[in-house]
């Protein structure tokens, strides 16, 4: 997958200096693999004013930069242990080329609740990554990539619609509604995800897990859904995942996802 990955951003490397015309691609995740390399710069992390929200985000700076990569997370988009393994893969395929990167989070969906427990939809998240890209990126003068994962390749394709004189090109991984019918859970998350009471009571669960002692949730967390996750993922769901707002605005994200997939499903 990451092979497919990398193909795109080096061809737009070898003709950055012609004029680029919008373009996305699609790539479902496979079973490639390669080792991580370790990765000679370190990401710096920035709590940012997007819009009057804050917002989590994970930086590499290039002296001379022939391209700019947004990455876009799918949901939950925390900028924890989930993220930052996937997006370190990426720096291992893309070490040595001439690039600023830029890792960015879904609104309350992070550590702290900045928001009050607001709940914001996917259009909302959607003129969010765009408010980034005209704050922050305003005076960028390179092409900007965008790479989405999930969800984060729907957000994506409205992001260039919408800004297609900024960014350049678009990589969607694993498209959302590229899903596993025969998944029990994503079926089970799908339809908890449909009726809003039921979303009100999982998030209230999870804020009571939350209360409790961290030893003990990660404990319940192992044993239960992490039975085969790394320690590092259980306490990325136990400090991020789990929290309140964050949780609630993650099974909100889903409900707007299931309606979209509905919609779509019927017109095709």
């Amino acid at each position: 997958m990451l092979l497919r990955l990398v193909s795109p951003i080096s061809a737009l490397l070898s003709n950055s200096r012609s004029k680029f015309p919008a373009k996305c691609i699609h790539s479902k995740m496979g079973s490639e693999s390669k080792s991580l390399v370790e990765n000679k710069k370190s990401a710096n992390y920035r709590l940012a004013n997007i819009s009057g929200f804050k917002t989590d985000l994970l930086e590499i700076n290039s002296n001379e930069p022939k391209l700019h990569v947004l990455l876009i997370p799918g949901n939950p988009g925390v900028l924890c242990h989930f993220t930052q393994n996937f997006w370190s893969h990426c720096m291992s395929y893309w070490e040595g080329l001439p690039l600023s990167q830029a890792c960015i989070s879904h609104i309350s969906q992070s550590k702290k609740d900045w928001e009050s427990r607001r709940l914001f939809s996917l259009e909302e998240q959607i003129d969010h990554k765009i408010s980034f890209i005209e704050q922050e990126l305003q005076d960028v003068e390179v092409p900007i990539i965008l790479v989405g994962h999930s969800i984060g390749s729907y957000i994506s394709l409205e992001v260039i619609k919408r800004c297609h004189k900024k960014v350049t090109y678009c990589i969607g991984l694993y498209p959302f509604l590229a899903v596993n019918t025969a998944s029990s859970t994503q079926t089970f998350i799908r339809r908890l995800a449909m009726f809003p009471a039921l979303c009100t009571a999982a998030s209230a669960i999870g804020a009571l897990f939350g209360a409790l002692p961290s030893e003990l949730t990660g404990f319940l967390v192992k044993i239960s859904v992490g039975k085969s996750w790394s320690s590092s993922a259980v306490e990325a769901l136990c400090t991020h995942v789990q929290k309140v707002q964050s949780f609630a605005n993650q099974l909100f994200l889903c409900y707007m996802i299931s309606y979209i997939g509905s919609s779509l499903s019927r017109s095709i």
